[in-house]
Formats: structure tokens, sequence, C-alpha cells
């Protein structure tokens, strides 16, 4: 099971990018659903949370039950310019980084997936249950994409 999680987690960026194929400049900064987020924060949102949980994930598995510290996306949307950035790097950079790191998670022994961490906001969380929860995270923001996709006739 946890290789076909990792196989998942390794094609995230291809899945994003596929998601906002085609799509223009103002057709990513439009709130087609008012009162949420645009395509373009919902791609650097996913930036900032998955690099973030790449650090958790790999300090779990180099370090003996860490300290993972959550924090408050809202206060990163808000805070570091999510229009200004550019959506088709943000893919590039995540594509690269799941692939990349979905070889060192190949490498480790099965044990190592039960490994822990400490949340300070959800308690004990393991690799393995790290791992799944960031494959469900695009997932669960991919279904948003694609909605607000279907509103602006794309």
């Amino acid at each position: 099971m946890i290789q076909s999680t990792i196989d998942s987690y390794s094609r995230g960026g291809e899945k994003l990018h596929k998601a906002i194929a085609g799509l223009t400049r103002d057709e990513l900064l439009a709130f087609p659903v008012p009162g949420t987020w645009s395509i373009q924060q919902i791609v650097i949102h996913l930036l900032d949370s998955d690099l973030i949980g790449m650090d958790r994930m790999k300090r779990i598995i180099a370090m003996e039950k860490p300290l993972l510290v959550g924090y408050d996306e809202t206060a990163f949307s808000k805070t570091l310019h999510y229009n200004e950035q550019s959506a088709a790097d943000a893919v590039t950079i995540l594509d690269l980084s799941f692939k990349n790191f979905a070889k060192v998670l190949r490498k480790l022994p099965d044990e190592t997936f039960q490994w822990e961490g400490v949340h300070n906001e959800r308690g004990l969380v393991t690799l393995a249950s790290y791992l799944e929860h960031m494959v469900h995270h695009l997932d669960h923001h991919l279904k948003f994409v694609y909605e607000k996709r279907k509103i602006l006739g794309k």
C-alpha cells in the first residue's frame, strides 16, 4: 500500500499542471466562487503547504519524534503576495520536489513509515499517515480547481 501512496505522491505535480493547463493569468486570478480562494491562491497555497509538509516528513525520517509546527494558511495567503507569484513556477517546483522526494521515500525500509513526529496541533503522526495526508490534501484542493474551471467555462 505504501508504494502506491508514494506513486500517487510523485504524480502530484503532474496532476496540478493538468488542472491549471490553458488558464490565462486573469482566469487564475478570478473568483468564480465568491468568498473562496482563486485558482492562483490555491496553487500557491499548495506550494507553501506541500513544501512545509515535505519538510515535516524529512524531519520524521531524520530525527527522533521531531516537533512539527503548524502554520496559519490564511495569514500566508494574505501576507505572502500570492497574486504576484507564478503559478507555473509553483507547479514546476512542486513537480520536481515531489518526484525527487519520492526517490527518498522509495528507498526507506517499511518500518520507517511507522516513525512518528509530534504535531503541535494534531499530536502524534506517523510518516505513513502524513504521506497519505499530503496526497489527500492535493486531491482535496484539485476538486476546487476543477469546480472553478467549470464555472469559468474551461
